[in-house]
């Protein structure tokens, strides 16, 4: 009953600062983030430790399916070079990356742990994107970029994640194995997404007369479609968003309107109350984080999470800006072997900020990191592994707080 009535309270804060922060202009997400920060530290709060199986399983599927279901298909085709790119390329790039600052700047950093680490971090994430840009006017083909980045580099992360923490166990490392296996995974998701998104539309063209049956289906199948892939051990966040793609499609063409705009006002509740909750969530786990790390130990990884916060922030920055200028030689057919591309998916400098401030750890990492297994094979504990959470759940408010509260300027200055 404990537990019950807190949950009750927790959402009724969510709700009610989601409220507020329209009121006063804003974003929701930072400050559901800034609001748990403060009650986790409040002295009768009682802790809530988050099982990352349950974020991923309760508020990965539908968020990701309804951030693919809304994304515009034509849009997110014409810039699949620059989200493949950025979705995984950049993933491989920013692991890397932090893992030697990581491993030059932590004392008693492997490098393992510090590959461990910048997998965890790699991956923007799609909810703060979508939740901390929405009303800002950014162009559509601007939010296609950033929606499908973070959508699809989810699966790159928890492949580098899975080599990484491999590598801590001691298994060896092979790279044509591992080159095999990320195309297996993302591959096998991205099948499995497609089969039932196919068997969904049989379904749902069966059902279409019962309104009620084919909205709970559309709820059901993104958790469905998740379990199955995972089951399968392929990404089941790639078959979730390409079930989410192929269902936008669908309701396109062979649903009737009033069922899409009915569809459409039950799954903005649902998403409203979970990516409130979230948030909050992340807030939360900070003070109970940091009541686990030692006393002299807080100050500095403060100071090391920061670092790493500019550190990938500054990797996406150069990333950008040389895609940029990639599409702008690809358009004028500059360099042996370059496909034309599209005017319409090229983009100028201004922009190219805009999407590298877009670009936010958040939910995924979070998980990633709470899963840290807490013992290897051999029963000896996971080296690190409180540090290597404190520095995940710090980089992820860093770059919460201090992009989305500035992105809204960093938007208006950049747009002119």
């Amino acid at each position: 009953m404990e537990n019950y009535t807190v949950l009750l309270v927790i959402m009724a804060i969510m709700i009610g600062v989601s409220g507020i922060a329209e009121k006063i202009k804003l974003p929701i997400p930072v400050l559901l983030l800034a609001t748990g920060i403060a009650i986790g530290f409040l002295p009768s709060m009682p802790g809530i430790e988050l099982n990352p199986e349950i974020i991923m399983l309760l508020f990965l599927p539908p968020l990701l399916y309804d951030a693919a279901f809304n994304i515009s298909f034509r849009e997110f085709r014409l810039n699949i070079n620059t989200i493949g790119t950025l979705a995984i390329g950049l993933v491989f790039i920013t692991t890397g990356g932090i893992a030697v600052v990581a491993y030059y700047l932590i004392p008693g950093m492997t490098w393992p742990l510090a590959f461990v680490l910048g997998a965890i971090l790699s991956a923007t994430d799609a909810v703060a994107a979508i939740g901390i840009t929405k009303g800002l006017g950014l162009p559509h083909n601007t939010v296609t970029i950033l929606e499908g980045e973070s959508l699809v580099n989810d699966a790159s992360a928890l492949v580098a994640y899975r080599f990484a923490v491999a590598a801590v166990t001691g298994v060896a490392f092979v790279t044509w194995k591992a080159l095999l296996q990320f195309g297996l995974v993302l591959g096998g998701g991205f099948v499995i997404g497609v089969i039932l998104a196919k068997l969904l539309g049989i379904v749902l063209r069966f059902f279409r007369t019962n309104d009620m049956v084919v909205i709970c289906l559309m709820l059901l199948m993104p958790f469905v479609t998740y379990v199955v892939a995972e089951h399968f051990a392929v990404s089941g966040v790639i078959a979730v968003v390409t079930l989410g793609l192929g269902m936008s499609r669908l309701s396109r063409m062979k649903l009737p309107e009033a069922l899409r705009d009915q569809s459409k006002h039950f799954w903005d509740v649902i998403i409203f109350l979970l990516n409130g909750l979230i948030f909050l969530l992340i807030g939360l786990q900070f003070p109970l984080v940091l009541k686990k790390m030692q006393e002299a130990e807080v100050w500095p990884y403060i100071g090391y999470a920061a670092i790493i916060a500019v550190v990938a922030l500054g990797i996406r920055l150069v990333r950008v800006y040389l895609q940029q200028f990639n599409l702008q030689k690809a358009f004028l057919g500059k360099g042996k072997g370059k496909r034309r591309v599209s005017q319409h998916a090229l983009f100028d400098s201004k922009t190219s900020f805009i999407i590298t401030w877009s670009g936010m750890r958040g939910i995924v990492s979070l998980a990633i990191a709470l899963g840290l297994p807490t013992v290897l094979e051999s029963g000896s504990p996971f080296p690190m592994r409180n540090e290597i959470i404190f520095l995940s759940i710090a980089v992820v408010l860093f770059s919460l707080l201090g992009q989305g509260l500035s992105l809204p300027w960093v938007v208006r200055k950049f747009s002119k």
